[in-house]
């Protein structure tokens, strides 16, 4: 059986690692965002939509993300319940749900957002590159 300080030195040094880990992990989530957006930009640049590279498939994808605006929780929570979409709102509103949600009305409103969003979610999109195996 290991004994009681070993063990404790064995968990330092993990949770040392893990922070170690963590630091590394914050610095390569920079680089992949930094190399993403310049890969993507070039992308489009030279309308290049996909590509394979060294037995992998590169595409140009784009998503909708949508948040409350933290002034405005409350007036966007009102309007969603004045406009019949109530039960996206919990607690909070999921974010994923809302930028669903905006997505879809915005579809619907000649891809504008709806004058009773005005002001109550920031909206943006986000170009990305998505890699899988290539056949």
């Amino acid at each position: 059986m290991t004994d009681m300080f070993t063990l404790a030195d064995r968990l330092k040094a993990l949770r040392e690692r893990k922070d170690e880990l963590a630091d590394e992990t914050k610095a390569n989530n920079a680089e992949i965002e930094k190399t993403e957006l310049e890969l993507s930009q070039l992308m489009a640049q030279t309308e290049t939509q996909s590509f394979q590279r060294a037995g992998t498939l590169f595409y140009l994808t784009s998503k909708t993300y949508a948040s409350a605006n933290k002034e405005n929780k409350a007036e966007l929570y009102e309007a969603l319940k004045n406009e019949g979409y109530g039960s996206l709102i919990t607690e909070t509103v999921n974010a994923n749900s809302l930028s669903a949600f905006v997505k879809e009305q915005m579809s619907e409103n000649d891809d504008t957002l709806p004058d009773w969003l005005e002001g109550k979610v920031n909206v943006f999109d986000k170009v990305t590159v998505n890699l899988r195996k290539s056949k």
